[in-house]
Order: structure tokens, then C-alpha cells, then sequence
């Protein structure tokens, strides 16, 4: 199987995945699919430490919690060796898969405030204590 080009899809199981848990063989799986990782342990801009905390693991929540860049999940699809099995997220998002696209309106579906909507909060309230203030 070559390196994030293979023609069909393997399929590894949460406990095949735990078994690449060291620094030698690293495997992650980010939202449903599987990564080797080992050779870009260094390379990580992050540090190694941040990819073994989750080696042998799901790394999901950490991946997009941090916020990645597009190049970062374009980086990605050099690493994909599979999918996880049972695993309904495996496909569930485009930028958990590797996507190297995302633009500010998946952005923002995710949650959040956007800066205008805060501004306009904080106006908001600076005119309710004005105004509260000056009667």
C-alpha cells in the first residue's frame, strides 16, 4: 500500500490502531480515519509530545479544538492509511478527513461569535450602563 495513495480503503480496528503507539510507529485516527504519522513526528510544528499524547488513540477532539491550518490538513492526506471500523464519523466532515479547504462560513458553523456580532454585544451593553447610569 503506498503512502496516502492506496486504491482501496483499509480498514483498522480501534484496537489495531492501539497497537502504533510509539515513537517508532505512530498511528492516529482524526475523525474516522486512520494515520500513520511516525515519519512526520519531527517535522510537526506542534512538537512530537503533542502527536504521542494520542498515538494508538483518537485524536479528534485535539486536532480541531487547535484549530489547523489548510496547508496542515492538506499535510494530512500524505499520512491517511485507512479508515476506522464501526466508526460512523469515518466521513463525517471534509475538513476532519483532510480537506485543504475551509472557508469562514463552515468556520463559523462550527459555533462561535463572529468579531461583528461581539462588537455589536458590547455596544450593546455599553449603551445599557450608559443609559442606566444617567437617569
Amino acid at each position: 500500500m503506498t503512502k496516502g495513495k492506496q486504491t482501496k480503503e483499509k480498514v483498522f480496528t480501534e484496537e489495531e490502531v492501539a497497537k502504533h503507539n510509539s515513537d517508532t510507529d505512530c498511528w492516529l485516527i482524526i475523525g474516522g480515519n486512520v494515520y500513520d504519522v511516525s515519519k512526520y513526528l519531527d517535522d510537526h510544528p506542534g512538537g512530537s509530545e503533542v502527536l504521542m499524547e494520542f498515538a494508538g488513540a483518537d485524536g479528534t477532539s485535539m486536532f480541531e479544538d487547535v484549530g489547523h491550518s489548510s496547508e496542515a490538513r492538506s499535510t494530512m492526506k500524505d499520512y491517511l492509511v485507512g479508515s476506522v471500523k464501526g466508526n460512523g464519523s469515518a466521513k463525517k466532515t471534509a475538513s476532519a478527513a483532510g480537506s485543504a479547504t475551509t472557508t469562514k462560513s463552515s468556520e463559523q458553523a462550527q459555533g462561535g461569535l463572529s468579531p461583528l456580532a461581539i462588537v455589536f454585544l458590547l455596544l450593546a451593553v455599553a449603551l445599557g450602563v450608559y443609559f442606566t447610569q444617567s437617569q
